[in-house]
């Protein structure tokens, strides 16, 4: 797998490259390495690529004949990215870098087990760990910012679609899983009371950080977002626009160490604290979201309204898409008749891996059936109630121009950035310092322009 293909894969590796001494008490004493490469000022150590190696056993990657040598080929183009961006002035927050190998942490503990289990694995302590995982999570971050400036500016129109399914061989085609197409009408519970009641919360909970107690340790014990909560609700340092509009006032409005009242947004209702603000747009904030719990009353009332609409529709006293824009609550979708889009290929089309919990109900559905009312949630986590009609099931095949335009141009944009790139890298390779050891210009490189 090329690394410009790869997204940033979890680093956690287990070869360590160390020996022990007994007249040491089997303390840690480092083997020697070696530099077998150098693009521009960046190195590649022979342990870079062994514990590469490792890594992909370790994830299931078959091994090949030519392994060693993709691998350096591989390091070569990110050494070569990572040289660039650093000339370009690319950067990567150390809150976002930080908040990235907290999670790896924390998914690797929870894998492993304990912490003491991931320190034995790695024969490190935890610090050296996150040590070596910040350079590492670090330099993936410039990488993906490189190539997303190289291959920027790509525009695709109908016409290269068209030119590129006539030009490939049918066979080369991807296979289409069966796909389902459906349309729905949402409602929300009754809000007034979970509202109220989730208002009290956390107005005992603001009371509680003014009288002293710290906010990170109530975002972890009790706030509803739980990416964030393990950082003891820090966000992280990223521009002011990134939020939406009353979370981003109420924050600006804000000093470093100031709580805010109760902020109000589609996600549920926050608390927020200013950490820094840097210039006028970076700011860096903790919060604790909250969201309304709504009582079986609630649901009970949503499924009744959702029985009454179904049976308006089945007796034909009113169609779906009329039904759906007078009566469903989800303003994506009622415009149009209810029929849901999929925000990836932005075709009503869904795999069945896509549908989330709406499989479990469409599965059973025949075609131009409607639903029963069920409990979902929204794409904001918010607990909604609905009932979706099957429109179509359509049969897995090979993709084609007419019902899968998204999928092909998927498959333009992927080959044209990939031509960009490979032109991007032949360039700088003529204008880049490279040195490869002696021991290693045998590799038969896919581009013949490292060997100078």
């Amino acid at each position: 797998m090329n690394l410009l293909q790869k997204t940033a894969l979890s680093m956690l590796l287990t070869a360590i490259f160390a020996t022990t001494s007994q007249a040491q008490e089997k303390k840690e004493k480092t083997v020697i390495d070696k530099v077998i490469a150098v693009i521009g000022n960046e190195a590649v150590l022979l342990s870079d690529i062994e514990m590469d190696i490792y890594q992909r056993k370790m994830y299931g990657m078959l091994s090949e004949e030519n392994l060693f040598c993709r691998v350096l080929e591989d390091m070569l183009q990110s050494k070569l990215l990572i040289a660039q961006a650093k000339i370009d002035s690319l950067t990567v927050t150390q809150s976002a870098i930080q908040s990235s190998v907290d999670d790896k942490i924390n998914e690797h503990i929870s894998r492993l087990g304990s912490e003491k289990a991931l320190e034995d694995q790695f024969k490190k302590p935890v610090s050296k760990i996150r040590e070596m995982l910040y350079e590492q999570v670090e330099n993936q971050s410039l990488i993906e910012q490189m190539r997303s400036k190289i291959v920027s500016g790509i525009e695709i129109t109908p016409a290269d679609v068209k030119r590129f399914y006539e030009a490939i061989p049918q066979d080369s085609m991807p296979v289409i899983p069966e796909q389902y197409a459906f349309q729905q009408i949402t409602v929300y519970p009754p809000t007034a009371d979970a509202n109220f009641e989730v208002r009290e919360r956390l107005l005992e909970l603001r009371e509680r950080i003014i009288k002293g107690e710290k906010f990170s340790t109530l975002a972890i014990l009790y706030s509803q977002d739980p990416e964030s909560a393990k950082r003891g609700g820090e966000l992280g340092l990223s521009p002011a626009a990134n939020y939406v509009v009353s979370f981003r006032n109420a924050a600006l409005s804000l000093k470093p160490g100031q709580v805010s009242h109760i902020v109000e947004t589609e996600y549920g209702f926050h608390i927020i604290q200013m950490i820094e603000k840097q210039g006028k747009d970076l700011i860096n904030v903790r919060h604790i979201l909250l969201k309304p719990i709504y009582s079986s009353n609630d649901q009970r009332q949503a499924f009744s309204r959702l029985d009454s609409i179904k049976n308006m529709i089945t007796s034909d006293s009113i169609t779906f898409e009329q039904a759906a824009l007078f009566f469903s609550q989800d303003e994506k979708t009622r415009m149009n008749g209810g029929l849901v889009a999929n925000t990836q290929t932005l075709s009503p089309r869904f795999d069945k891996d896509q549908l989330g919990s709406n499989y479990f109900v469409l599965r059973d559905l025949k075609t131009g059936q409607i639903s029963d009312p069920f409990k979902s949630t929204d794409d904001n986590g918010r607990e909604v109630y609905k009932i979706v009609k099957l429109k179509e099931v359509i049969p897995s095949h090979k993709a084609n121009l007419k019902d899968d335009f998204p999928v092909i141009k998927n498959m333009v944009e992927g080959q044209k950035q990939m031509e960009k790139i490979i032109k991007w890298l032949a360039k700088k390779q003529e204008e880049t310092y490279i040195r490869i050891d002696d021991d290693y210009k045998n590799c038969k490189f896919e581009s013949q322009n490292w060997i100078k």
